[in-house]
């Protein structure tokens, strides 16, 4: 080998071993990627639901309709178990054990929603169906039953007796509970002590009181102690006694998520415990307080045991709350009801479709308030903001157009340099 290609190789292997290396080219090709877990409902399992929903169907009905060996009031109950068997037992063959028991567990939360969907929506359609001739009528809501007897046509009679009742029972109600409600709710969580504890057991051994024991109490202390005679502010006491527990504990709960830290920056800028309480924590939970409002008159407005033990029935319209009797829409339906007559009992109905649409309206407006993050403003609130902000420029700039006025030679200490 002569010189020259000796010392060619050593300069390629200096060129070689100053040349930039890259690791990642040296590493073994990466695994292809593993399929992605979708979220949702398979085709497998769509037709699996199905397959058994038909095979617990059949079997149902082969049972109780073909061969009679099941009553056929079991039908339902007889054709979900076999469903349920079916359903278990196709998934069991394509999937291991933990998969089997999500979806069997699956299948019966869903089961259950749509069970209590079912009941409620029966229950709606039911009484609105019983009662929707007497909607058409216009005297339903503008005549009281004073003027018609049990036979007497759906054109005659009406509910403003039993809507005017429970208007001023549960205002009465309310203006007696909420402030008591709220300030304990208040004492509660600012003030607390050995005493707030028996507070707090008293108003939840409160929550579960029967109402007919609420209606026994007013009767007992008011009516036949004080009023003689039934009327439609003993019935408040006892709604206000079933609404302020309900009303309590909500409040109690909403109070206790306020952060700490807004108090603490109250009391750091120099305010006082009850002016941190008035403008920093109750404005903070203002939603969730109208919501526990609005819970605890849904509460009170469906009661029926204590208004017939303490207002009692009649068919005329009575505008005085402290004197004679007053009937509640619950207790009208009741009545109703109670009349055997068809005409009467189609009244009853369109009286408890009446009441589920009012109770429906307040849990919607419930659900709407208190979905609203403490603290934050809706667009409306931002705008009446802005809209009082903008007053308060133009009188700032009043004020200083007068001062500027009055002053001529003088200048305001925000002008001087």
């Amino acid at each position: 080998m002569t010189t020259d290609m000796i010392g060619a190789q050593e300069l390629e292997q200096q060129l070689d071993a100053q040349k930039t290396t890259l690791p990642r080219l040296d590493l073994p090709e990466a695994a292809p990627p593993q399929e992605r877990i979708r979220i949702g409902v398979s085709k497998e399992e769509v037709l699996s639901i199905a397959g058994a929903g038909v095979a617990g169907l059949s079997v149902g009905a082969l049972l109780c309709l073909g061969l009679g060996i099941v009553p056929v009031g079991w039908m339902p109950l007889l054709s979900y178990l076999w469903f349920l068997g079916t359903y278990a037992t196709l998934v069991f063959i394509t999937n291991r054990g933990p998969a089997v028991r999500d979806r069997f567990w699956s299948v019966m939360l869903w089961s259950a929603a749509i069970v209590v969907v079912a009941s409620l929506a029966l229950v709606i359609g039911f009484t609105s169906t019983r009662g929707w001739d007497v909607f058409g009528k216009g005297n339903f809501f503008t005549q009281d039953m004073g003027v018609a007897g049990p036979l007497a046509p759906l054109g005659k009679g009406g509910i403003i007796h039993a809507l005017v009742g429970t208007l001023e029972q549960i205002g009465i109600a309310l203006a007696i509970s909420v402030p008591f409600s709220v300030t304990t709710a208040v004492f509660l969580n600012e003030v607390g002590g050995r005493f707030a504890r028996l507070v707090r057991t008293v108003v939840e051994a409160m929550t579960a009181l029967p109402s007919v024991v609420a209606g026994l109490f007013i009767y007992a202390a008011v009516i036949i102690g004080i009023t003689r005679q039934f009327n439609g502010f003993a019935a408040s006491l006892a709604i206000t006694v079933l609404m302020i527990p309900i009303m309590i504990r909500s409040a109690d709960v909403v109070l206790r998520l306020v952060p700490g830290n807004l108090r603490e920056a109250g009391l750091a800028l120099g305010a006082g415990q009850w002016s941190v309480v008035l403008h920093v924590v109750l404005p903070t939970v203002r939603s969730g307080l109208v919501t526990a409002i609005i819970l605890g008159t849904a509460h009170g407005i469906g009661e029926t045991a204590p208004v017939l033990l303490t207002a009692g029935v009649t068919n005329n319209l009575n505008f005085n709350p402290f004197e004679g009797p007053q009937v509640s829409l619950p207790l009208a339906a009741l009545e109703f009801v109670k009349s055997g007559q068809p005409n009467m009992v189609a009244r009853g109905f369109a009286t408890a479709t009446f009441l589920l649409f009012v109770v429906l309206v307040l849990f919607i407006l419930a659900r709407v308030l208190g979905g609203q993050q403490a603290g934050k403003l809706t667009a409306g609130q931002q705008r009446r903001r802005a809209a009082r902000s903008r007053a308060w420029l133009r009188r700032i700039e009043e004020n200083r157009s007068g001062w500027l006025v009055s002053h001529p030679t003088s200048t305001p200490e925000d002008e001087r340099p």
